[in-house]
């Protein structure tokens, strides 16, 4: 069981440190405890795989985003976010399910949580609260905001827009 571990433990390290397509910036692997406690610095971008035990911080990410605090900072992002919360400063596409859902720019896919926030939404929503700028899509929650072009501006149980 000692050697497994041993080299599962290599093969993960092995990983983080080869650069994904050939560029440095980008990396296959994050963990981190809390930002800056983490072992790839925060302006990295990182391809497959994410593990915030409490908060971690990166500019993008494409893979499996877990963590207790989920956050990315640019650039558009392909990932499937589950944390307690879940907080994208730029664009998503993929699954975002958490307490908390935040995605600033444009979200495309299923955003599940008890608060789910986007700028601009292709897709669904499902939670208690869910507010969009703009959509293309359904809400389903008790309350349900879309700012501009929806059924109606607010709406209990759902609203959509197409």
């Amino acid at each position: 069981m000692k050697s497994t571990l041993s080299a599962a433990l290599l093969i993960l390290l092995v990983i983080a440190l080869v650069p994904v397509d050939g560029l440095t910036e980008e990396k296959a692997l994050q963990l981190s405890l809390f930002t800056p406690l983490q072992i790839r610095p925060a302006d990295t971008s990182i391809k497959y795989f994410r593990f915030n035990l409490l908060y971690g911080r990166n500019t993008s990410l494409v893979g499996l985003d877990l963590g207790l605090v989920n956050h990315l900072t640019a650039g558009e992002s392909k990932a499937v976010q589950l944390g307690f919360a879940n907080w994208v400063e730029a664009d998503l596409k993929g699954l975002q399910h958490g307490w908390l859902n935040v995605t600033k720019g444009t979200f495309t896919g299923f955003q599940w949580g008890f608060i789910n926030y986007s700028g601009h939404t292709k897709g669904f929503m499902l939670g208690f609260v869910n507010y969009s700028e703009s959509m293309y899509g359904l809400q389903i929650g008790l309350i349900n905001i879309i700012r501009e072009g929806g059924m109606l501006p607010f709406f209990p149980i759902f609203n959509f827009s197409f």
